[in-house]
């Protein structure tokens, strides 16, 4: 069965009484070279276990399937199993589990499933979900890659190079535990129904240590959020608004001793920048 025939997915929708769900975020793959090189682009093979999220009928749990030893789709739309149950009759190595992947234990579910195989993850993540479902992923230590196809402004701002204005606050997170590639754009015409926007696939890999050391992992994270507030002010005056136990002159001060210079915006600022500045800022407390 190709899942990605138009006529193939009308008649197996059309069978099983399904509609699209827009709150959902559900755009079919109708291009079957999509989900192969995003399989691909995985890097799954026998050793591998996969999470995948929002399977949708299939199409790239069928590639998963056929080059990793086990695949495990979360899918939320429970109108969509008995589809499933269809389309992923001929790979016994596929188990979908009905639910939320914000509210399920990923390392447990993991371990549970995919014992002595390397855990990754592969998904078409619906647009609305992106950062919840990719801070999860990344606060879930277990999975050493997560290739994921996204919209395309996200990826690129994600896999944006440190410093530039076309990062941010998540951004900075990601790449503190990941190593980001932006690897290939996925045109609107390759979804049913079309998304408004082009998609791209991003892949994520663990880093064995976060990017930079800091003192405190928390307070530093507080230090990147907070200066990224007030996005369009200085560096100061942002992290001035953010962070209510530094008063404005320590902040630039601070900030003199990392030799950052007064008027600069927070974009500006690299994971070691912001390493510098959240030990500089702590030192002001001591």
């Amino acid at each position: 069965m190709n899942l990605c025939d138009y006529d193939t997915i009308r008649d197996l929708l059309g069978r099983h009484g399904f509609h699209f769900s827009k709150s959902m975020g559900q755009n079919f793959l109708i291009d079957a070279q999509v989900p192969a090189r995003i399989a691909d682009a995985s890097q799954a093979d026998a050793g591998c276990g996969v999470l995948e999220i929002g399977p949708g009928i299939g199409p790239l749990t069928a590639e998963l399937a056929q080059r990793a030893g086990k695949v495990v789709s979360i899918e939320l739309d429970r109108s969509l199993l008995p589809v499933l149950a269809e389309t992923m009759a001929p790979y016994p190595n596929v188990e979908i589990i009905s639910g939320d992947v914000m509210k399920l234990d990923l390392n447990a579910l993991a371990a549970e499933k995919f014992q002595g195989l390397t855990p990754i993850v592969c998904a078409n993540l619906p647009y609305n979900i992106t950062t919840p479902v990719l801070t999860r992923l990344i606060e879930s230590p277990c999975f050493e890659t997560i290739t994921v196809l996204i919209q395309k402004e996200v990826a690129q701002r994600l896999s944006a190079a440190q410093g530039s204005p076309d990062g941010g606050s998540f951004s900075l997170f990601l790449q503190y535990y990941m190593e980001t590639a932006y690897l290939f754009d996925v045109p609107r015409e390759k979804f049913l129904p079309a998304p408004k926007v082009t998609s791209a696939v991003l892949r994520c890999v663990r880093r064995k240590q976060p990017a930079v050391q800091v003192d405190d992992e928390a307070f530093f994270f507080q230090v990147v959020r907070g200066a990224f507030l007030l996005r369009r002010k200085t560096l100061s005056n942002s992290l001035a608004a953010a962070l209510p136990d530094f008063d404005k002159a320590a902040i630039q001060s601070a900030m003199a001793d990392c030799g950052l210079s007064p008027d600069l915006r927070g974009e500006r600022l690299t994971l070691q920048d912001f390493a510098r500045l959240s030990h500089a800022l702590l030192a002001k407390m001591a």
